[in-house]
């Protein structure tokens, strides 16, 4: 029979097929403490890997996995039509999953940062290439299994395909804690994509295993004799089959139909995860697609940059690029190109370049603008002509300056999006003739914005801004600022309470940007009108001390049965950037 030369061409001989048979029925147990370990130890360390961005760290957790069992049970289960296998091994799956998730949810739960990481995004939008790849690890792994072992560790394939599955499983649970604690729709999506991709692992590695066993003729008659004497002392598989027995159409499943019809449950639930994974890679191939484009009119950009407009008719060297940005907005295409230069180039010239350019990209000039930003070098014929002006006509005026850079600042800062919970309220800018310009965020979160998320915030800035020297820095200010305690059916405010109103009202003046909320409670027995009191005293403290406004503070009655008040700041409805400082040089 061809299956059986197939066999021993690579091989495998009767007694390794009844070995790997038995091996793979007893890898499903639920009784091996030392499996649910090396569960609870992937899934926890797979969860930090994601969360703090460690690639190191997630492959740690992948050589840990021993979810192979389950998947190669499920493979061998369908080619064998053995439903006491596939039983066993889809509960023993279906309580690993749900160890690894819960761990997981656990996890994150505790964590102080959950803030979206490249390692979580990565498994959150899965395609048919992930699909592929799965069926190629799948029977790789399948048939490195059943070989002998023969100086090399052969675990090290189906390690291979468990890296697979831990982290996907960790990004479910990631979700399922993200909608617990903070956004439910946000979380259920990244929960979603994670285990659209774990499924779709599962499914493929389960196929390809079944077509590796099914051409290894595993399931012969000798096996099936041997694996039949091992299940009359094998508790787990007397107890399910005890289980199955009960049921009415047992007889009828015994062997889950016939062959024709496991490939039909296969291919079936393939083809239902099909779909969402070509629109996944329809979606990625359009990213690709802009990607493209944003490059070749890069290259474009520079190319006829450097051909035409970067040396003198002597050939001599005039300017060259330092940064290249483009933006495309109402069907215009904008260059922002920021050189250094020996010598200024006039309207003319800059038109010149739009038109040969828009010529090198076969569009209309009308559809391109160009933002050219020179930075003049020492020999820049400018700076000769301000030296040879006196010195009470300056050319440059100072407040003009700062007016250009408070609005490239504000076009830069207008779009940032903060991790959520946290809302930019102010920022403030800082120049000094011998430092780099700098930048301070100030926003309003319970939590510090996590360090990398930071990094990548501020290096977005700078790209915006193309200086890269620039130093941001980030503020944080607490939503909740404290409580005021009274006496008993009291409304005076204590040396205490006025120090805590002033710097209530500190905050509230410098960063205009913010609301007072203020939640009053009483205590069931304390007089009637005594909230309005306290709620009135403070709301005059501050507008008396403080000059602050009355649509600025909420005052509202607490639910607590309690003597106080709660201070919480929150951000005020703009349709705008927030306002800017600009501080003198110094």
């Amino acid at each position: 029979m061809f299956r059986d030369k197939f066999a021993n061409n690579l091989g495998i001989s009767q007694a390794r097929k009844e070995q790997v048979y038995l091996d793979i029925c007893r890898s499903v147990t639920l009784e091996d403490i030392s499996y649910w370990i090396q569960v609870l130890f992937a899934a926890g360390i797979a969860t930090l890997g994601l969360v703090l961005n460690s690639p190191a760290v997630i492959i740690g957790a992948m050589l840990i996995s021993p979810l192979m069992g389950g998947i190669l049970a499920n493979g061998l289960a369908l080619a064998a039509g053995d439903v006491i296998l596939a039983m066993r091994a889809l509960f023993n799956l279906l309580l690993s999953c749900l160890v690894a998730i819960s761990f997981a949810v656990l996890l994150v739960s505790l964590l102080p940062f959950k803030e979206m990481t490249s390692e979580i995004a990565a498994r959150i939008r899965p395609n048919i290439l992930d699909l592929v790849v799965a069926l190629f690890s799948g029977a790789v792994g399948s048939v490195a299994i059943c070989k002998e072992p023969k100086g090399v560790a052969t675990s090290i394939p189906g390690v291979a395909i468990a890296v697979a599955l831990m982290p996907p499983l960790c990004v479910v649970g990631y979700g399922i804690g993200i909608a617990i604690s903070l956004d439910s729709v946000k979380g259920l999506q990244i929960a979603s994509g994670g285990g659209l991709l774990f499924f779709t692992n599962l499914v493929a590695i389960t196929f390809t295993a079944m077509l590796v066993f099914l051409s290894l003729h595993i399931d012969n008659d000798q096996v099936r004799e041997t694996v039949k004497e091992w299940r009359t002392t094998d508790q787990e598989s007397l107890w399910m089959q005890s289980i199955l027995e009960k049921l009415p159409a047992y007889n009828k499943i015994r062997r889950i139909g016939s062959l024709p019809g496991r490939f039909l449950l296969i291919f079936s639930t393939i083809g239902v995860i099909v779909f969402p994974l070509h629109q996944s890679l329809i979606q990625l191939k359009e990213e690709i697609t802009l990607q493209q484009k944003e490059n070749q009119i890069r290259g474009a950009v520079t190319e006829v940059w450097q051909k035409t407009f970067a040396t003198f008719a002597n050939g001599e060297p005039r300017s060259y690029i330092s940064n290249v940005a483009t933006s495309q907005k109402n069907n215009k295409l904008t260059i922002q190109l920021q050189i250094f230069s020996s010598k200024e180039y006039t309207s003319e010239e800059q038109n010149s370049y739009i038109k040969m350019l828009a010529e090198r990209l076969g569009k209309q000039p009308e559809v391109l603008g160009l933002k050219l930003v020179e930075i003049p070098t020492a020999s820049n014929e400018i700076l000769r002509q301000v030296a040879d002006k006196k010195p009470d006509e300056p050319v440059i005026n100072i407040a003009q300056l700062q007016a250009n850079l408070l609005e490239e600042v504000q076009s830069a800062l207008s779009d940032i999006q903060l991790p959520e919970p946290a809302k930019l309220i102010d920022y403030e800018l800082i120049t000094s003739p011998v430092e780099a310009l700098r930048i301070r965020l100030v926003y309003l979160s319970e939590r510090d914005i996590d360090r990398d998320a930071q990094v990548l915030l501020a290096d977005n800035i700078r790209s915006k801004l193309n200086y890269q020297p620039a130093q941001v820095k980030m503020q944080r200010i607490g939503t909740s600022l404290g409580m005021i305690s009274f006496a008993r059916d009291k409304s005076v405010l204590t040396p205490a309470h006025t120090k805590l109103l002033d710097n209530v009202g500190q905050i509230l003046q410098q960063h205009p940007n913010l609301n007072l909320e203020v939640i009053v409670n009483q205590e069931i027995t304390e007089i009637k009108d005594i909230v309005q009191e306290r709620s009135q005293t403070i709301i005059e403290y501050l507008q008396l001390k403080w000059q602050i406004s009355d649509d600025r503070i909420n005052s509202q009655r607490g639910t607590e049965t309690q003597s106080n008040a709660k201070l919480k700041l929150s951000v005020k409805s703009l349709s705008k950037p927030p306002m800017e400082t600009l501080q003198k040089p110094r």
